[in-house]
């Protein structure tokens, strides 16, 4: 086993230098930009007059990214650069014509695809990997994330800059300021170059187009196509860079269900950012308050195992691919919800910093301690969680990880106060190699992660390949993982232990050529994606799954998908799919099923669009059939209207369970102004007898300074609409400024 590990490995550092050296071979730079300092100030006003936009080079002749990638853009853009000692400036004219503008709200941080946007992509350290996005629309919306794995967009990422536009009939510009202190970077003595790349949609027209040209199967925003820009002289140095952002908070709050007197609080805490250097940058929390995060989305869970939600937590989300992305999505030993959130509820953390960056063009560093609270009525002791993460790149895009975490409980002392529980420990220490070709077209994972705890530790590692091929017609993956009996990950995501998983899979897309087929189809194709799953110890197959498809795509991205699903599993345990408490389970043994499902998304141009899914067939011994959509209204720039739904009836023969689950979420996200934002959200989940209401007023009266007003309601599902009964209720108003020092 350990002469095979090894050959893996040395295959793996093969097959990456191999691609190393053909990009080495074919190491040209035809987009180059240049920068300069401009000789004047400069106006946020939308109108590129001063000399210094003058002066500027022009980066033009846009590309198609989609629906085809072969030809100019049918609109263009004419982009320009200069910087001072404090801004990075960026001007854009963008031709389209003043009635095809499509927007679908001004609320600051709006989805990519659903509104014409002009947006940059900035690559410091040349990694093609990691990077800072900054978009806006013709009615000035901004958005602003960060770039991992060199083309996942985290829009919950927030900081300052700045921007203005100014319509035309046939055009509008854009001029935008960005500090050097919102960015992360280095700063050399010769020549300085950061990679960069403008990119634009236009929904109406249904296209999407980059200065660098990027293949369709990849998003317009991907890292691995980039130019290079060239500083004249070097990029100022930041100086002092320290950001305080206090916060303020009072609530009232009642707890119906356990009978609890209303609980009315005041409440303050707040974090600060300290750049230790331009690309290493230092967070620090105390009391910590997430009130005004939305809520999650809910799931109808009917599997046998935890489902999983993002993190949504500002704090948590600056360079958070440097610590969650380690392992495979359901073996992650570090799962940043682990801290401060239970399935008995919120805990608080007392405080928390995070040290991570850059250290040099290619060394990453990360590391983050928190200390949580007690929570006496849940039963909660304290614990103390920390990270230690150690990134090197290697080749043109790929890198080499180590990885440590540590969560250490806390015990009563019997004195009234707490000490470390010596056998309350969980660790998980881990090695991984990611590899990304120059061209995006293939991509490999490899890790070997092992936990330590005071039981058991024999068994206790978790590893896994996969390999990628992705290319304009073909999309080929081939994954697999064993995850040992004993392998635990308390400050981790992983749902499922002892088993050893393949999970191939294929898509074929094909490009109609005949241009009257092509206005009508963009492109079909087909895929068909597996799953083989073997139970420890005796590595009997446990779950497979064959799953053959057909798609379709439409001008406006509108898809229709037919699938099939062929499953099979063993159940070890007795099993509920309905997870009712009285009934009969489903017994321990073999089971075959197959199902049949049909999707179609119309056209997202339209001002009325919708999703649907209907599916049915056997499920265990007995039948499904399933409902599921969202309908989406429009309300060009204000807002939107949005009601999801879901509904699974499960009918089992007796004596087992048999149920009908509603999941109905009707949600309005309006914007009154640029400043003014409104989002209530109704959740009404029938399997986890509860109904949410969340709504949220912000007003963000400085550059991410912001007034929120939360109301929260819980109510049981099956009195809502007789005797509507409360769960429980809350009111929170918070308060926080962002301060530069």
């Amino acid at each position: 086993m350990k002469r095979l590990c090894a050959l893996t490995i040395a295959l793996f550092f093969c097959f990456g230098g191999c691609l190393a050296q053909r990009a080495a071979a074919a190491e040209e730079e035809p987009y180059r930009l240049a920068i300069r300092k401009a000789t004047s100030k400069i106006h946020l006003d939308g109108q590129l007059d001063e000399p210094a936009w003058q002066e500027a080079q022009v980066a033009g002749d846009f590309f198609q990214n989609f629906p085809m990638d072969s030809s100019f853009a049918a609109l263009q853009a004419e982009v320009r650069l200069a910087f001072d000692e404090s801004f990075l400036y960026v001007g854009a004219t963008v031709y389209q014509q003043r009635e095809d503008y499509i927007i679908t709200s001004l609320k600051r941080d709006f989805e990519n695809g659903g509104s014409d946007e002009f947006a940059v992509n900035i690559d410091p350290f040349k990694d093609k990997v990691n990077g800072f996005h900054f978009a806006v629309t013709p009615f000035n919306v901004r958005r602003e994330g960060i770039i991992d794995n060199g083309t996942n967009i985290n829009r919950d990422w927030d900081n300052k800059w700045y921007s203005e536009v100014a319509n035309h009939d046939d055009r509008w510009v854009v001029e935008m300021a960005i500090p050097f202190k919102t960015l992360r970077y280095s700063r050399a003595d010769g020549d300085n170059s950061w990679r960069i790349n403008f990119s634009r949609i236009a929904v109406k027209q249904n296209e999407r187009s980059s200065w660098v040209p990027v293949p369709r199967q990849f998003g317009a925003n991907h890292l691995a196509f980039t130019g290079l820009l060239k500083w004249e002289g070097q990029p100022p140095a930041p100086g002092l860079n320290i950001s305080v952002i206090p916060y303020v908070t009072g609530s009232s709050s009642k707890d119906h269900e356990n009978g609890a007197p209303v609980d009315n609080s005041i409440d303050a805490g707040g974090d600060i950012k300290v750049a230790v250097t331009p690309s290493l940058n230092l967070d620090l929390t105390f009391n910590p308050d997430f009130s005004q995060v939305e809520v999650d989305r809910q799931i109808t869970n009917l599997s046998r195992f935890e489902l999983f939600f993002p993190e949504r937590r500002q704090f948590f989300l600056e360079n958070e691919d440097l610590f969650s992305r380690f392992g495979f999505p359901d073996a992650r030993p570090f799962f940043s919800r682990r801290i401060g959130l239970s399935a008995r509820g919120a805990v608080p953390i007392i405080a928390g910093a995070r040290l991570s960056g850059k250290l040099d063009d290619n060394w990453r560093l990360g590391l983050l301690n928190m200390q949580t609270a007690k929570v006496e009525s849940a039963g909660i002791d304290p614990a103390n969680y920390s990270v230690g993460v150690l990134q090197r790149k290697v080749f043109d895009r790929s890198y080499v990880g180590a990885v440590f975490v540590n969560k250490e409980n806390f015990t009563s002392d019997g004195a009234g106060g707490y000490e470390l529980d010596g056998n309350g420990y969980n660790r998980v220490a881990g090695l991984e190699y990611n590899l990304y070709s120059k061209d995006g077209k293939w991509e490999a994972e490899l890790y070997y992660h092992r936990s330590f705890s005071a039981e058991k530790n024999n068994d206790a590692q978790s590893a896994a390949l996969f390999v990628g091929h992705f290319t304009r017609n073909w999309r080929l993956f081939f994954p697999s993982q064993y995850i040992g009996q004993n392998f635990r990950a308390d400050a981790g995501f992983v749902p499922r232990t002892g088993f050893l998983s393949f999970s191939p899979g294929i898509t074929h897309n094909i490009f109609p050529k005949n241009p009257k087929v092509a206005r009508k189809i963009i492109q079909y194709g087909l895929e068909f994606s597996t799953n083989f799953t073997y139970n420890q110890p005796d590595y009997r197959l446990a779950d497979r799954q064959l799953q053959p498809g057909a798609f379709v795509v439409f001008p406006g991205q509108s898809t229709l998908s037919i699938g099939f699903a062929s499953d099979f599993t063993y159940l070890y345990f007795p099993f509920d799919p309905t997870n009712k408490d009285t009934g009969e389970k489903l017994p321990i043994g073999e089971y075959q099923y197959n199902s049949l499902g049909v999707s179609f998304n119309s056209d997202v141009r339209k001002k009325f669009y919708f999703d649907v899914e209907v599916g049915g067939g056997e499920y265990f011994n007995g039948d499904i059939r399933r409902v599921e959509g969202a309908i989406n209204f429009r309300w060009q720039p204000f807002g939107i209207l949005a009601a999801t739904f879901a509904y699974n009836d499960i009918q089992l023969p007796d004596p087992y369970n048999s149920a009908g689950f509603w999941l109905v979420g009707p949600r309005a996200e309006l914007s009154f102004s640029r400043s003014l934002f409104f989002s209530t959200f109704l959740q009404y989940n029938t399997q986890a007898d509860n109904v949410n209401i969340n709504s949220r007023l912000q007003w963000r009266f400085r550059p991410v300074s912001d007034v929120f007003l939360v109301y929260t309601d819980n109510y049981f599902s099956d009195r809502f609409f007789n005797e509507p009964q409360v769960k429980n209720r809350a009111l929170v108003l918070k308060v926080t400024y962002w301060l530069n020092l």
